[in-house]
């Protein structure tokens, strides 16, 4: 008899982790806190890379997992309860948290909400509000998280431990909090989604240009905070945002995962119904008051999603709404944005101009953004040897494969 096929379990394994893994670190940190229920999923993964590819993939994966990690937990913290370790131990292992299994699901809209409040609580730093969510939400190691805000590995260690502890010794509640105070919470909640979403759009590293399923989950949760504050402007302009670039996410890539601009996608492959629902929240968003830089971000790519081809594009209105949007929010990526679009109108000495201007800036210096940006602009303008230097600087920035071989592509 033939051994059992390793490679059905551990692609089931592999779709699960990438479809489910925030959603069932949720569900466990609400019992378990967050360093025990990572340390307690990591071990069921464990568990699942010896066990399924020789009894085989169960019939529900994430119960599965979400069994194995919850007695993990209550093992742990018996272990801990005894030692006299953790007296929040004694509380996971009362008999309310030994709970019948059932599948995670049935809890993830609460759950999800919940994991996204604590991390955003006033309570925290803002970098570390983002921070925390990156890490326990979209499922990047502290490694990429280190590299996302541009400080060394154990600076970021460092950061998540204090907010963690600030979580525990502060008595941080992990729950959504009463709909009073949610508009005043709801500037860090919407930042963090639009950072995990970003994550999604443009991977921080790997082979693959995007990460498809964390920006489902960033669109899920837009969804979910649009419908609790469906009356504010900002919540349904970040949704119309989401939805409006999501909807072309099947045409960033080539079948072979080969990144495609804007101006080369098929827009036939874009998605229509995404862009309906985009447009319908812009336009209820506009109706809700004077437009948020969710609102403004939104305009501009629901002008790119109205053109029939890249050069119908209205330019124009975009570089005059990305005006608008710089006036509002004083960040060197929307001014760089700003100035890649006025190149589109005034020509690309003119955007270069602007994008020099740039340079210097902390927060954008040595980015991918603002090399690609530069190299882009001197090769419309024919200075062919300043391209290929700034090709290279964005090539040796970015830890994305996909958009490396892209930049050797343009360069080459």
């Amino acid at each position: 008899m033939p051994p059992p096929d390793a490679s059905a379990p551990a692609a089931v394994l592999a779709s699960v982790l990438r479809d489910e893994r925030a959603r069932l670190l949720a569900t466990l940190v609400r019992r378990y806190g967050f360093d025990l229920a990572e340390e307690c999923l990591d071990a069921a993964v464990e568990s699942a890379l010896r066990q399924w590819p020789v009894e085989g993939a169960p019939a529900s994966p994430r119960a599965w997992l979400l069994a194995v990690a919850r007695r993990r937990a209550v093992d742990a913290a018996r272990h801990r309860a005894m030692a006299d370790v953790a007296h929040r131990a004694l509380r996971v292992v009362s008999p309310v948290d030994d709970d019948t299994l059932e599948d995670p699901a049935r809890h993830l809209p609460d759950d999800r909400l919940r994991l996204l409040f604590t991390c955003c609580h006033p309570a925290l730093a803002g970098d570390a509000q983002v921070a925390l969510a990156l890490r326990w939400i979209s499922g990047l190691s502290t490694e990429d998280v280190a590299r996302a805000f541009c400080v060394p590995v154990a600076t970021m260690a460092q950061r998540l431990t204090r907010a963690k502890s600030k979580i525990e010794s502060a008595g941080i509640p992990y729950e959504v909090p009463e709909r009073a105070e949610l508009p005043e919470r709801l500037a860090a909640v919407l930042e963090v989604v639009y950072a995990i979403f970003n994550e999604g759009y443009v991977a921080t590293r790997g082979d693959s240009l995007q990460r498809v399923d964390l920006a489902d989950e960033a669109v899920r949760l837009a969804e979910l905070l649009a419908g609790l504050l469906a009356e504010r402007a900002e919540a349904r302009g970040l949704l119309a945002l989401v939805l409006l670039v999501h909807a072309r996410r099947d045409a960033r890539v080539t079948p072979a995962g080969e990144l495609v601009p804007l101006d080369a996608q098929d827009r036939a492959r874009w998605d229509a119904d995404a862009i309906a629902r985009g447009k319908a929240h812009l336009a209820a968003a506009l109706r809700l008051g004077p437009p948020s830089p969710y609102v403004i971000e939104a305009a501009i790519q629901a002008l790119h999603d109205d053109a029939p081809r890249y050069a119908d594009t209205d330019f124009a209105q975009i570089a005059a709404l990305y005006d608008l949007l710089a006036a509002r929010v004083d960040a060197p990526v929307v001014r760089l944005n700003a100035a890649v679009a006025r190149s589109m109108v005034d020509g690309p000495a003119a955007g270069l101009a602007a994008v020099d201007a740039l340079a210097h800036d902390a927060t954008l210096a040595g980015t991918v953004a603002l090399h690609a940006a530069r190299a882009d602009l001197l090769r419309r303008l024919g200075r062919t040897a300043e391209s290929a230097s700034a090709y290279d600087a964005a090539i040796a920035a970015t830890r994305n494969e996909a958009e490396r071989r892209f930049l050797l592509r343009r360069r080459a």
